[in-house]
């Protein structure tokens, strides 16, 4: 008995211990300019969590800043893959062609490799609604944007209609978080859009019709 409370001491004491350690920044041999725009587009996402301890904010500012610094890293190695691509002048069109796929597919995996580990990082630190408010600040809030638009603009849309609608936008979300640039990410949120747009016209609704209602109703505030 004693032997088991001794192994639930130390357990907890390594745990609380783990805690009290602040993530470290992955700014080794990074610009200092790129590493200061991180870390400042970072802050700005964890200050509004309002987290009541500084080391707690410190680590999940250094987080977000390493999952920026990480997808950098992965869009830089196919940047210089492709560059040195083009460069080769010993290739076939086919070839470079199999090449550029292979080069992308290498991207897609190393974006999918990395994807879970960020929310679980989160996870020591924030609640599930504080790491939805982290994934909506690195994507501009285009989620909830267009989700209330959605159902500004067709106020009769079903409850099914709207738990398919925002399950979508939640998955351009995950897609977006990993968005090379800003247009990309809104190229992602776009792409949805558009199946969004297709899956209500196939239930009858009239999009055209229904945004040319939604706009006399914003100017007339009724």
């Amino acid at each position: 008995m004693k032997i088991v409370k001794l192994f639930v001491f130390f357990y907890v004491a390594f745990i609380f211990g783990s805690f009290a350690t602040v993530v470290d920044l992955d700014s080794v041999n990074r610009n200092p300019a790129y590493v200061e725009t991180i870390i400042a587009r970072s802050q700005k996402i964890v200050d509004k969590l309002n987290l009541p301890d500084s080391e707690a904010v410190l680590s999940v500012r250094n987080i977000i800043a390493n999952r920026y610094f990480e997808l950098n890293d992965i869009y830089e190695k196919r940047d210089q893959a492709l560059k040195a691509l083009e460069n080769n002048s010993m290739l076939s069109t086919e070839q470079k062609n199999v090449e550029r796929e292979r080069i992308t597919n290498e991207k897609d995996a190393a974006l999918y490799r990395t994807h879970f580990a960020f929310p679980a990082n989160l996870s020591l630190f924030l609640t599930c609604e504080q790491i939805d408010m982290v994934k909506d600040g690195m994507t501009y809030g285009v989620l909830r944007v267009t989700y209330d638009a959605f159902l500004d603009m067709i106020p009769s849309l079903t409850e099914e209609e709207k738990k398919q609608i925002y399950a979508w936008l939640l998955e351009a979300r995950e897609y977006a978080i990993d968005g090379e640039s800003s247009s990309k990410k809104h190229e992602i949120f776009g792409k949805y859009k558009g199946r969004i747009n297709n899956y209500l016209s196939k239930r009858g609704y009239n999009l055209t019709q229904e945004r040319i209602e939604w706009e006399k109703r914003n100017k007339t505030g009724k």
